[in-house]
């Protein structure tokens, strides 16, 4: 086992980069008209990647920072399905919807919540408004496993959906009744075998650590759990605590929550245990098989990362769909309210529901590109980069070179004038890695509530 005290001085604030620039720095300034203006001119060669927001659970997970809606009332669930159709057809006026879709994704909340017969309205709607999914279309849900049947199952496979993610976060029934999700292993194994029953391409399951009462050894027993599961992908994640944000949060006893040293200790084992088992280090936090399109595409240095997560299919347009949902253009990021009154607001004015975004400068697409890089493939091919923006790296970027120096010296990374590329250690601290190239760091620097700890 690493010696993970020099490591803890990397223990600060920093973005998780599902985005560059991050959603702090999207606001109202970027307006509707503009918005507007840049969905009708996105380039109809380019393909379309759909997300979908589901918003229902019925009750509260502690540890979750998704933007939820608690309910178990079904005329709610119908007035937001009502809602999202009307949403659709104010978007099929200013999108060409016969672009091809290469991926699409329901998150949430649980959008199982839905009924079977529900799910499949939903997404015949969907498939009306865009009819050209792609024949490899990636087209993934979300899953609770405490939430599904094989109805639910039945429509998602019959409509094509080829990718389940199961969140189990922990096994440890401690440590379940402290986030109030108490989910016992064979509801899961249950959920998992439904999944296989229905051909689902790949199957995956989420795990947290840095959880109340979790410790490195109650958390090799959650890995040796899981792992009997079988699944294709692991997504290893590190618990944002964030109870500024997070009402839900503020539950959680903060002297119940493992200190950095351990959660260090307890991403270690995981990567050990997942490797010595045939699984591979794909980006931040994810483990894939050998076999698996992501570890192909990152032994090619083409993977790519968004709000949907890691994902081959670069090159497309994300458009966000639903309650809070962002989209992403090729110099934008949108984002749809976050409350639903204002949400039904815009869409009952014949409106889309865009509450804020922003345009990406110049400077911002050439960080976008260096960050994106690396939480994505660990590391950067400068001259490539040089290639393709015409900038000398060392001059562009001679700050953040110099704050990399630590990293190097503490054999986290390795850096020359032709490449940037993170030791398997340096992967544990890629957000850290990342942030010297964020230009918006500076402004949070004196914030401690502005992101989670790296650590």
């Amino acid at each position: 086992m690493l010696d993970f005290s020099k490591f803890l001085k990397y223990s600060k604030p920093g973005p998780r980069y599902t985005s560059y620039p991050t959603a702090l720095e999207f606001s109202d300034a970027y307006g509707y008209d503009e918005y507007i203006q840049k969905l009708e001119s996105q380039d109809s060669s380019r393909p379309i990647s759909l997300y979908f927001h589901l918003p229902f659970c019925k009750n509260a997970c502690y540890f979750c920072g998704c933007n939820v809606v608690f309910t178990s009332k079904e005329d709610k669930m119908l007035r937001y399905m009502d809602y999202l159709k009307r949403e659709l057809v104010i978007l099929s006026k200013h999108v060409d919807c016969n672009r091809e879709v290469l991926q699409m994704h329901f998150g949430g909340g649980t959008p199982t919540f839905f009924s079977a017969a529900q799910l499949k309205e939903i997404i015949a709607e969907i498939k009306s408004y865009f009819p050209n999914f792609r024949a490899d279309a990636e087209i993934s849900c979300e899953i609770d496993p405490r939430h599904i049947d094989e109805d639910q199952m039945r429509v998602m496979s019959e409509a094509g959906f080829n990718r389940v993610s199961f969140g189990i976060q922990d096994f440890n029934e401690k440590v379940q009744i402290a986030v109030h999700r108490v989910q016992p292993y064979a509801i899961t194994k249950y959920a998992m075998d439904l999944a296989r029953k229905y051909n689902m391409i790949s199957v995956n399951v989420d795990l947290i650590y840095g959880l109340p009462f979790q410790s490195l050894e109650t958390f090799k027993e959650t890995l040796a759990l899981s792992l009997t599961l079988n699944p294709d992908r692991f997504a290893v994640f590190n618990y944002a605590h964030v109870p500024w944000l997070k009402k839900t949060m503020r539950k959680i006893d903060e002297t119940t929550l493992p200190l950095p040293d351990e959660k260090l200790q307890i991403m270690q084992y995981t990567i050990d245990f997942l490797t010595s088992h045939g699984y591979k280090m794909i980006g931040m936090d994810h483990f894939a098989k050998p076999e698996d399109e992501l570890f192909k595409a990152i032994s090619k240095g083409e993977l790519h990362r968004n709000f949907q997560g890691y994902t081959t299919k670069g090159g497309a347009d994300l458009i966000g769909v639903g309650l809070t949902s962002i989209g992403e253009g090729v110099d934008s990021y949108n984002q749809n309210f976050k409350v639903m009154g204002e949400y039904e607001e815009a869409i009952d004015a014949g409106k889309l529901p865009f509450e804020r975004g922003i345009v990406l400068n110049e400077d911002d697409q050439i960080r976008q590109y260096v960050i994106m890089e690396l939480m994505s493939n660990f590391k950067l091919d400068i001259k490539r980069f040089e290639k393709l923006f015409n900038i000398e790296f060392k001059t562009y970027f001679a700050d953040a070179i110099e704050a990399l120096k630590p990293f190097a010296e503490d054999e986290l990374l390795t850096m020359d004038e032709n490449i940037i590329e993170c030791s398997e250690t340096g992967t544990l601290l890629i957000r850290n890695i990342a942030m010297p190239f964020d230009a918006y760091m500076k402004k949070h620097a004196s914030s401690s509530k502005a992101f989670s700890k790296t650590v």
